[in-house]
């Protein structure tokens, strides 16, 4: 009798337990289930009248008799109105993203125009995503795709184009402009400057981040003096300096592996092969490249110096006027990616060549034709008949390797630069 009593209350006990345990594990339930809800937002809908926006945009800019005039237009969009609308229509065209669709009930998605002028206004001032949702009624996530789209679209149709190193014409001229501003085998000047990159990983600020402590990315550069962008090199971490990123920089593959066009240029009557850059004083004494001279104690070396750190502004000025144009590149960098960060630098500079391109000769410094020599007078030559498929073999490659860190050489062409500047300017 006793023990069954003492089973009867243990099974009362355990579903008395049983019971109280299920009651409070679903009243916890239900509070979760509650809570859950409250904290869950439904998404807003609100309705921008993104057609009101193309009207308001056409209205403003591209009808016939537009709001504002042309100089307006080439000062919020960076460049002519001709440019802009050629980069619509390729995107319009080419680009599945830009390509105006209608929904189930007929209705026009956003048109080519808002979605380039956005990415443009983004680029350009350098903005937050939403900050242009009033005037083309586009929502943040999507000026944010718009941006992402429009830098890959730039880089696929226009890159190879305006982001190419110099074919033989181009080489030309400009060893024709620098022989005339007094430096023959002059192609340009190089150098590099930083992009703060804002939202870096906290795990590799220490590796980006250089004296100012705030985290960069280098982008090395090769511009002539129209500011054309030959070269662009970007993505090494801030803490390099400027012979770090030299070293691992692509600047001279073509050389190395024997694709690039023949040279030959003569200075103080002596034949030269090796086309060079002008740099500041960090980069190392190589043939292809000439530096100025620190405290110059005689007419010529100071005449010499002034003239190279005059010429050698061109990059400085092409980096100005590539954060003055986009604004986007001047600023913090506010993206996670560095992929897409380099997107955006990139097409930034493909952007800045089409507007070099369409407006060179309304700003450039000097008139080609003034100074243009006739076949076979001019000093510095292309050699077009060179052979550009020189097999890619480790001998060649270490030949040419030599010959563009050549030290002897790069001081005797610098001697020689010395002497025919002053021959050339110290009458003046």
């Amino acid at each position: 009798m006793a023990s069954s009593s003492e089973n009867n209350f243990e099974d009362s006990l355990d579903d008395y337990f049983n019971q109280y345990f299920n009651q409070a594990f679903e009243t916890l339930s239900m509070r979760h289930q509650e809570e859950g809800r409250k904290q869950r937002k439904k998404r807003a809908y609100i309705e921008g009248h993104r057609e009101e926006g193309h009207i308001r945009l056409w209205n403003d800019y591209f009808s016939e008799t537009p709001t504002y005039p042309e100089n307006f237009f080439r000062q919020r969009f960076r460049m002519n109105k001709r440019l802009f609308m050629h980069i619509v229509d390729r995107f319009s065209n080419e680009v599945e993203f830009f390509q105006q669709t209608q929904d189930a009930l007929g209705r026009n998605s956003l048109s080519p125009l808002q979605k380039c002028t956005a990415s443009i206004r983004v680029l350009a001032y350098g903005t937050a995503a939403d900050a242009v949702d009033e005037y083309l009624r586009l929502g943040e996530t999507t000026t944010r795709s718009c941006v992402e789209h429009f830098v890959e679209g730039i880089i696929y149709l226009f890159g190879e184009e305006y982001l190419r190193r110099p074919t033989p014409t181009d080489l030309q001229r400009l060893l024709d402009v620098g022989e005339a501003r007094g430096f023959p085998g002059m192609v340009g000047s190089i150098d590099c400057m930083h992009w703060e990159w804002k939202n870096c990983p906290t795990a590799w600020k220490g590796q980006y981040s250089r004296g100012s402590g705030k985290p960069t990315i280098v982008l090395e550069a090769v511009a002539s003096y129209d500011l054309w962008i030959w070269h662009a090199f970007f993505g090494p971490p801030g803490t390099l300096n400027d012979i770090n990123v030299l070293d691992r920089s692509p600047v001279f593959d073509d050389i190395i592996n024997g694709q690039a066009p023949q040279v030959t240029f003569y200075v103080n009557e002596r034949e030269y092969h090796m086309a060079y850059y002008l740099t500041d004083g960090i980069y190392p004494k190589w043939a292809t490249f000439i530096q100025s001279i620190s405290l110059p104690q005689d007419p010529k070396s100071a005449l010499f110096a002034k003239q190279q750190e005059a010429v050698r502004k061109d990059v400085e000025r092409a980096f100005g006027v590539l954060q003055a144009r986009f604004a986007i590149v001047k600023n913090p960098a506010l993206f996670w990616d560095k992929v897409k960060i380099g997107k955006i630098m990139r097409a930034c500079i493909i952007l800045h060549n089409m507007i070099v391109e369409d407006e060179r000769d309304g700003y450039t410094q000097y008139n080609l034709k003034e100074f243009q020599q006739e076949e076979g007078t001019g000093s510095s030559h292309v050699d077009l008949d060179f052979d550009r498929e020189m097999p890619t073999n480790i001998a060649n490659m270490m030949d040419a390797r030599t010959r563009i860190r050549d030290n002897p050489m790069h001081e005797q062409l610098k001697a020689d630069l010395v002497e025919h500047m002053w021959t050339k300017f110290g009458h003046l």
